[in-house]
């Protein structure tokens, strides 16, 4: 069984920053893609950020693009989601989620279903 438990979610002033942590336990970490969702009040869970095994691919969501930056450590088991000039639309509880098949060349990272362990989630809230 695949855990994930994020951390690092709070109260910020617009343009300021966080960094997400998600540390994961129960498979062989290295061999997954993890990805980054967030679900605002009110609206569907909606992709942000993903990484591959080896951080060699990074897709984001073209409303973060240039914001955020995904990253991950292997040796810790932990992805990360550094978060800079962070606006009230951001406002939302962040996700860490595990791909559901080991990595290969050309998996599709952004759809909600090729995840199948996902974290309890982390609040984040920017004020304008």
């Amino acid at each position: 069984q695949v855990q994930l438990v994020e951390s690092g979610g709070g109260l910020v002033q617009a343009g300021g920053s966080l960094r997400l942590s998600c540390a994961a336990s129960g498979r062989t970490f290295s061999n997954y893609a993890m990805g980054w969702f967030r679900q605002a009040p009110g609206k569907e869970r909606e992709f942000v950020a993903a990484i591959s095994w080896n951080g060699g691919s990074t897709p984001y969501a073209d409303s973060v693009k240039g914001r955020f930056t995904i990253s991950r450590d292997n040796a810790k088991n932990t992805v990360y989601l550094q978060m800079n000039s962070l606006k009230p639309e951001d406002t939302a509880v962040y996700s860490c989620a595990a791909h559901r098949r080991p990595w290969r060349s050309g998996a599709s990272l952004l759809p909600l279903y090729e995840y199948d362990y996902w974290g309890q989630g982390t609040q984040v809230t920017v004020s304008a």
